[in-house]
C-alpha cells in the first residue's frame, strides 16, 4: 500500500493520469463523407442524364447558345459544387481533429521526458550524495587520527613528565598504542576524565595553561570545524555534523570554544601567569 502511495506522487504517475485515449482517424480506407458526396454524385449525375435525354434533348444541348448553356450547367452543378463544399468542411475538420490530437501527444511525449530529466536529475543528486558522502567518510578518518595526534601532545604537554607528571611513561605508551590501533578519540576521552574530575579551573589550564598547550588547542579547533564544514557540505539530514560533535572530539572541540570565548573567573586567554599544573 504504501508503496503504490510513494509510485501516485512521482511526475511520470502524474503525467500519466492526464492521458487519454483518442483515435487518430489513421485507417488507410476513404471516409464515409466522400463514397456519401460519390453517391450522391452519381445519382445526381444519372437523373441529370436521364432529364437531359427525356426532356431537354442531347440535341438542344449542343445547339445552344453559349451563355444559355453556361446558365444550364451552373443550375445542373451547382447542387453538386455545395454537396462538395460541406464534404470538404468535414474533411477539413477531422484533418483539423488529427493534428490537434498528434499535438496532444507531442505535448504528452514532452512532459514524460520533463518527468524523467527531473527523476534523473534527483537519482544523479542522491548518487553525487552519496559519492560525497563516502568521500568524506575516508577524509574523516584520516582527520580524526590528525586531531588524535594533536591531543595526544596535548594530554602529554599536561600529564606527563614535562607538565605535572601525573600520568607514568608506561600508561601514556598505552595510550598511543591503543591509538594506533584506530582508537583516535583516546586521549580525548582521557582529557574528558581530567575535566570532569579535578573542575573548570584545571580543565582551562589543560587547554591553555602555556603558549604550548594554546597553539595545540588552536590547531584542534582549526582541524575540526574545517571537519565539520566538510560534513556539512554532504551533510543533507545532519547526522554526520550531529555525530562529530557528539563525540569526545566534539565534547572537546567545544569546550576549547568555551574556554577561549568565556574563561573561568580569574584568568585571562592568552596570559600565562599562573601555574599551568596546580589544580586550584
Amino acid at each position: 500500500m504504501d508503496t503504490e502511495t510513494r509510485s501516485e506522487d512521482t511526475p511520470e504517475y502524474k503525467i500519466r493520469s492526464r492521458e487519454t485515449p483518442f483515435s487518430m482517424f489513421d485507417s488507410s480506407a476513404p471516409d464515409w463523407r466522400i463514397w456519401m458526396g460519390v453517391s450522391i454524385t452519381s445519382l445526381w449525375l444519372i437523373m441529370l442524364s436521364i432529364y437531359i435525354g427525356g426532356t431537354v434533348g442531347w440535341r438542344s444541348i449542343s445547339q445552344a447558345p453559349i451563355e444559355q448553356l453556361g446558365s444550364f450547367l451552373e443550375g445542373a452543378f451547382a447542387p453538386l459544387a455545395f454537396l462538395w463544399l460541406v464534404i470538404g468542411y468535414f474533411l477539413q475538420k477531422k484533418e483539423l481533429t488529427q493534428n490537434t490530437n498528434a499535438i496532444k501527444m507531442q505535448y504528452v511525449e514532452i512532459q514524460k521526458s520533463a518527468a524523467q530529466a527531473v527523476i534523473q536529475s534527483h537519482a544523479i543528486e542522491a548518487t553525487e550524495l552519496h559519492a560525497r558522502k563516502e568521500s568524506f567518510l575516508r577524509i574523516a578518518e584520516s582527520v580524526k587520527q590528525q586531531l588524535g595526534f594533536i591531543m595526544g601532545f596535548l594530554y602529554l604537554s599536561s600529564q606527563g613528565a614535562g607538565g605535572s607528571g601525573a600520568v607514568s611513561e608506561e600508561k601514556i605508551g598505552g595510550l598511543w598504542s591503543a591509538m594506533s590501533q584506530n582508537d583516535p578519540e583516546i586521549y580525548s576521552r582521557s582529557m574528558m576524565q581530567i575535566h570532569f574530575r579535578n573542575g573548570e579551573n584545571y580543565a582551562y589550564k589543560l587547554f591553555y595553561g602555556t603558549a604550548i598547550r594554546t597553539r595545540h588547542s588552536k590547531n584542534f579547533i582549526f582541524n575540526f570545524e574545517r571537519l565539520i564544514k566538510a560534513a556539512e557540505e554532504c551533510d543533507d539530514d545532519g547526522m554526520i555534523r550531529d555525530s562529530l560533535l557528539g563525540s569526545a572530539h566534539g565534547f572537546i572541540f567545544n569546550r576549547m570554544i568555551t574556554f577561549r570565548d568565556s574563561p573561568p573567573s580569574g584568568f585571562t586567554y592568552g596570559n600565562f601567569d599562573f601555574d599551568p599544573d596546580s589544580f586550584d
